[in-house]
């Protein structure tokens, strides 16, 4: 390579030539150093996983494209920061400029990968005809294979936990689990998952199972299987809206569980989009001068969306317009996109990663049980989905009270004033940590805030027994009122949340009782053992 590099870079447009002189000579340093470097064969290593084979450090030619495109990649991104543009134009660049920059690795390509290369030469040619069969799989499923599907079977390996479907409509399955001893506490606690993935996200398998573990301490658990609409439905369920899902769904499965448990109030916990469900629906209740939850629990949940971090380059009038003239008045929003949405968010990770070693290497992927439930993600009706595009992630409409009618009554979270429990996960891309302590500032009864390590996922499914990662818990949660200031006098946790979570829930439970073995009671009859059917249908 040459070691001269081009000096007379024409200024882009909104970036001050002052800031593009600095890139420029820092670039140029950066450069004659690397070579400099190459020469006397002295390439320092690098510590990226794209580039962390052996292989790649054994040849000074591609250590040096590497160090080459990490660079130009450091430049560019440099020029975004530099730039004038708004916050939210510069978020859109960084995105665009990423999702550029991760599809031209090096690493992503057989002629400039020697990884791939030395695992073509040592198999003989087998890895590509492997990785060749691999592509045209994954072309016909229309997703990239993530995990090993064929290690994991729903009902058989994941979502195992014992219980019945004791409820369901045209929305959902309502699951009652078999307590896990004779007594349990009086009130029991509803689960509400988000309807975009499946639900046993939180019944996996059981050394990571959040409902086993519930159960194990006492509480009596019941959960709601959201339905997964198929273009083959015939009942009108792709026309089915957000006050729906509300009403006959969150509303209709908490009055169940109150009436098979006997219990005027319940516990509640809803997970993402669940969770803003839920309060939707508990703020609904108590627009209607009923209050059916003893308290709420909001994992990594948003019910402010003034920062939806990089979810947010994918909102603006346009996009939501063009949605809504699409599906707003009926359809799908398909499972296909919504994955392929959730995957660019981090594409070297869940896209690129997989492309280097299922195709160019002819690899299949370890069995993971969150990457299998995570591959199984399902159709949202397209009314649910407008109405809930615009009022939350482009309007903001939730946060103000009185700003929307749901289910025929003005919202007002400030209403909700039962004790809440607000978990948040500290590297989570999809639910930044600092917005969701936003409801702190939203909710109206005691809150109790906890920032746990890890993403919105490995964050919540954080068994206590693997002693995993840590959490962080402050003093006095209701005297601050920025997420800065709640950190800065929080303290570090080894370990999980869950048993801080089931210490805080103990008290909202009341006493323990005996429990009856028979799921359901007369009106709500055992319909088919858990995990159900609705939880069975895949997305094609």
């Amino acid at each position: 390579m040459n070691a001269s590099m081009p000096t007379g870079w024409a200024t882009p447009p909104g970036i001050p030539e002052g800031a593009l002189d600095s890139i420029r000579s820092e670039f140029i340093k950066q450069w004659r150093d690397l070579t400099e470097s190459a020469v006397s064969r002295q390439l320092p290593a690098i510590t990226d996983r794209r580039f962390a084979s052996p292989a790649w450090s054994a040849n000074p030619s591609y250590l040096m494209m590497a160090h080459f495109y990490l660079l130009s990649a450091k430049s560019m991104q440099r020029m975004v920061d530099a730039s004038d543009a708004d916050q939210d134009m510069k978020e859109r660049l960084r995105f665009s400029i990423m999702q550029w920059l991760d599809a031209m690795s090096p690493a992503n390509f057989l002629i400039t990968n020697p990884d791939a290369q030395e695992t073509l030469l040592k198999t003989g040619g087998e890895s590509i005809v492997a990785g060749m069969n691999n592509f045209f799989a994954d072309v016909q499923k229309g997703r990239i294979t993530q995990t090993d599907e064929s290690k994991f079977k729903v009902g058989e390996n994941v979502a195992t936990t014992p219980g019945s479907v004791v409820f369901q409509n045209k929305y959902f399955q309502l699951i009652q689990y078999k307590p896990a001893a004779s007594t349990a506490y009086a009130r029991p606690i509803l689960l509400v998952p988000p309807c975009i993935n499946k639900f046993y996200v939180l019944d996996l398998q059981p050394e990571n199972s959040v409902v086993r573990h519930t159960l194990a301490q006492g509480f009596n658990v019941f959960l709601v299987s959201w339905r997964n609409p198929v273009p083959e439905d015939t009942d009108g369920i792709e026309h089915a809206t957000w006050d729906e899902y509300l009403e006959d769904g969150v509303l209709k499965a908490i009055s169940v569980v109150q009436a098979i448990s006997g219990q005027s109030k319940i516990n509640t916990l809803g997970f993402c989009v669940g969770g803003t469900m839920l309060a939707t629906a508990l703020a609904v209740a108590a627009a209607r001068g009923e209050e059916p939850a003893a308290s709420v629990t909001l994992l990594t949940s948003m019910l402010d969306f003034s920062d939806t971090g990089v979810l947010g380059v994918f909102v603006d009038p346009q996009q939501v317009a063009m949605r809504e003239q699409q599906m707003g008045h009926g359809g799908l929003m398909t499972a296909r996109e919504l994955a392929t949405t959730f995957s660019f968010l981090r594409p070297n990770e869940l896209v690129w990663n997989y492309v280097v070693s299922n195709y160019l290497k002819g690899e299949t992927p370890p069995a993971f049980d969150l990457l299998f439930w995570n591959s199984d993600s399902t159709n949202l009706p397209g009314p649910f989905f407008t109405w809930y595009f615009r009022n939350t992630y482009l309007e903001n409409n939730l946060r103000v009270p009185g700003k929307l009618d749901c289910a025929g009554v003005p919202v007002d979270l400030s209403k909700i004033k039962i004790p809440a429990y607000l978990y948040a996960s500290r590297e989570d891309h999809i639910v930044p940590w600092k917005t969701s302590y936003l409801s702190t500032q939203v909710l109206g009864g005691a809150k109790r805030f906890v920032l746990g390590a890890s993403g919105h996922i490995a964050g919540v499914i954080n068994p206590p027994a693997k002693n995993k990662r840590s959490f962080w818990t402050a003093q006095n949660d209701q005297e601050h009122t920025t997420a800065n200031q709640w950190f800065d006098q929080a303290i570090e946790n080894p370990g999980s949340w869950w048993n801080d979570w089931t210490t805080w829930l103990a008290k909202q439970s009341g006493r323990k009782v005996k429990v009856s073995a028979q799921a359901g009671n007369k009106y709500y009859p055992d319909i088919e053992a858990a995990p159900g059917s609705y939880v069975q249908v895949r997305a094609v």
